[in-house]
């Protein structure tokens, strides 16, 4: 999946967002927080016959969702979400194998429970999840999709604080090679799911 197409995607269901209701706010959601939980990949080594694993590492990631309020009441959202981390090799050593950035390009709703002041919602989304190894490698881009549960306090009718966990699937579907370099595919991956959570803090506000 090109990350243009996501673009596009992204713009026209934005667009829908804006005219669902003349009566909904747009709102900006800056989130910082920590993924945690990546599912293993089963790896071999093609030249000793070696086998083992490939993780992706917890670490801090960052991001934004920009999206309109709903009658639901509920929203629509675009999230960004970006992690610096690596992937490691524990079969082969514990030295880390090479660094990794995963982005989280996805459409979503949420809909909430309101009880005052307080917000519990639950949410879900779809997208795409890019891998980007640096060095050499070849960046990866799969399909995905997430779910997730969180409460919002509002502060002001403006602005409140918001916390909440997500669990991403990002469909890899290889039973071949992945994060190939300039001249060969050092391991051969077997995979269908990478499964990663996220726990998240942010501030939203409304427009």
């Amino acid at each position: 999946m090109k990350l243009t197409a996501i673009a596009s995607f992204v713009t026209i269901v934005t667009t829908a967002a804006v005219s669902f209701s003349s009566q909904a706010e747009i709102y900006v959601a800056p989130f910082g927080g920590y993924s945690f939980g990546s599912s293993e990949f089963d790896i071999s080594n093609p030249n000793t016959d070696e086998s083992g694993k490939l993780k992706v590492s917890e670490s801090e990631h960052y991001g934004v969702m920009i999206g309109t309020t709903t009658k639901d009441p509920g929203n629509i959202y675009f999230l960004y979400s970006t992690q610096a981390t690596d992937l490691r090799n524990g079969a082969f050593s514990d030295e880390i194998f090479n660094e990794l950035d995963v982005d989280y390009f996805h459409v979503g709703g949420s809909l909430y429970f309101p009880n005052g002041n307080f917000k519990p919602y639950v949410t879900v989304s779809v997208g795409a999840t890019h891998m980007r190894p640096s060095g050499n490698y070849s960046s990866e881009t799969r399909f995905s999709m997430a779910f997730g549960g969180g409460a919002a306090y509002e502060i002001t009718p403006q602005v409140a604080l918001f916390a909440d966990v997500r669990g991403y699937a990002t469909f890899v579907n290889s039973d071949n090679t992945f994060f190939c370099g300039p001249n060969e595919c050092v391991w051969n991956i077997s995979a269908d799911v990478m499964w990663q959570g996220q726990a998240n803090v942010g501030l939203e506000v409304k427009f």
